[in-house]
């Protein structure tokens, strides 16, 4: 609940900003939001991806892990069509929402929604509140949420404050089931998610940026795919 009421205020504070910014300013926030993003998910991805050797070299780690989770991921994601579920489920918001006039309201909605629910951060945070008593993941995860929002919503519209929707699902899910997952998550399993994740949302950020347009939740299975490699 904390993390889905800091999207909703920073989505808040990002609507009042963003009809005090002009266009130009709006476009220039866009690119420092999009960077952002693009070195959020390279630095996390790296950070997973390169490893020290005792002689002071850096060796490549995880390459199979991650070039089968993400081609089986996209597969297994392109058959459930996940993206287009996504966007269905935006235009669905959108007209409850009464936003038939806001031409960008999915596509801020969905690339939100991406941002703010992939990477380890939306799993490991509901899995300790739950089964240690820890909410200092989700805390961390709310501020660096709410800031991006923010941005985002200044610049791409009022759809981005529903990823609230998004996160309070995904991340309720797994509260809910948290007994099942804990023992899955082991160091490894983290490793992996984090990896393949970050990965993920620098993908996020190169579609902010130049609007190639990689349909990341149709990767979302890569998770999944990644979590079960530390098992085999």
């Amino acid at each position: 609940m904390v993390n889905v009421l800091g999207i909703v205020f920073g989505g808040l504070l990002g609507m009042a900003a963003g009809r005090l910014i002009s266009e130009r300013f709006q476009k220039t926030l866009m690119m420092a939001c999009a960077l952002a993003v693009l070195f959020l998910g390279l630095g996390g991805s790296l950070a997973q991806m390169l490893r020290a050797s005792p002689d002071g070299t850096m060796t490549f780690v995880g390459s199979y892990m991650m070039v089968g989770s993400l081609i089986l991921g996209a597969l297994i994601g392109e058959a459930i069509n996940l993206e287009d579920r996504m966007v269905t489920f935006g235009e669905w918001l959108k007209k409850r929402a009464g936003g038939e006039s806001d031409s960008r309201f999915v596509d801020a909605f969905v690339t939100a929604s991406l941002t703010v629910c992939i990477g380890a951060m939306a799993v490991i945070g509901p899995i300790n509140d739950r089964l240690l008593g820890d909410s200092v993941v989700l805390y961390i995860k709310t501020v660096l949420d709410l800031v991006i929002v923010l941005l985002m919503t200044a610049t791409l519209g009022r759809g981005c404050i529903f990823s609230a929707i998004s996160v309070g699902i995904f991340e309720g899910a797994i509260f809910l089931c948290a007994g099942l997952l804990e023992p899955v998550m082991s160091p490894a399993a983290q490793s992996n998610l984090s990896y393949v994740g970050n990965i993920l949302i620098f993908c996020v950020g190169v579609n902010l940026l130049w609007k190639t347009g990689i349909r990341v939740a149709n990767l979302l299975p890569a998770l999944v795919i990644a979590i079960a490699w530390a098992w085999f």
